[in-house]
């Protein structure tokens, strides 16, 4: 454009200029929220991660795995208390002020993860974080986690990591369950506000599915690895 009005064969300013024009329409480049991936285990993997993760003991170790296990992020895990958690129903419930969307969430528990509970309930103060920190009255810290990630030294990967390595098993694996559910089980936020207005139910207990499922696939992966030994 800027070549055809150098010569006289257009008139006006050009069009595709983003200042005065594509700016009104266009987000500054400054503003645009760029999706940050944090490094995931590939799923098929996970069984030679979680056999040296189990191999260790204590509260970052059990975090980790129950981390895993439920597809939560680092900071709903660190921050769970006991008064969250139903051993009734099996199911953790995190309140609205601890999730990244705001809404409380629920937790379907799988057996696996119900047992890490089970080996460190006589801490079972309803105020007292499921998984506590080294100094009192504190959970763990984000640091301890990765600590532990980089002491296991099995690549350049985080814990957050783990919801994307459960999101890749579900889409490869998991082809009984729809999309939505694999989404609610991550407490993603629907986009589509027409697809949001429609949605009621959170689909406990078909979650509480797919968490069995993905629970019993890392086992049977860890078994296997054990047999090929």
């Amino acid at each position: 454009m800027d070549w055809a009005r150098a010569r006289g064969y257009v008139e006006g300013e050009n069009p595709a200029r983003l200042r005065g024009h594509l700016d009104n329409i266009l987000a500054k480049t400054a503003k645009v929220k760029r999706v940050k991936h944090h490094p995931a285990v590939p799923y098929k993997q996970i069984s030679e991660f979680m056999e040296q993760l189990r191999e260790r003991t204590g509260s970052s170790a059990l975090a980790l795995e129950f981390m895993i296990l439920t597809a939560a992020r680092t900071g709903e895990v660190r921050g769970a208390k006991w008064k969250e958690v139903d051993l009734t129903t099996n199911v953790w419930t995190v309140p609205a002020e601890r999730m990244k969307a705001g809404r409380e969430h629920r937790i379907p528990l799988s057996k696996r993860a119900v047992a890490i509970l089970m080996s460190i309930q006589s801490n079972r103060n309803p105020e007292e974080f499921v998984f506590p920190g080294w100094k009192a009255g504190t959970g763990l810290s984000d640091g301890a986690l990765l600590a532990l990630m980089k002491k296991i030294a099995f690549g350049p990967y985080t814990p957050h990591g783990f919801r994307s390595t459960f999101r890749d098993w579900a889409a490869e694996e998991a082809y009984e369950f729809s999309n939505e559910t694999v989404e609610l089980a991550l407490a993603h936020t629907i986009k589509n506000k027409a697809e949001a207005a429609y949605r009621r139910g959170d689909q406990l207990e078909r979650r509480r599915e797919l968490m069995a499922a993905w629970a019993n696939y890392i086992d049977q992966q860890v078994e296997q690895q054990e047999q090929r030994k």
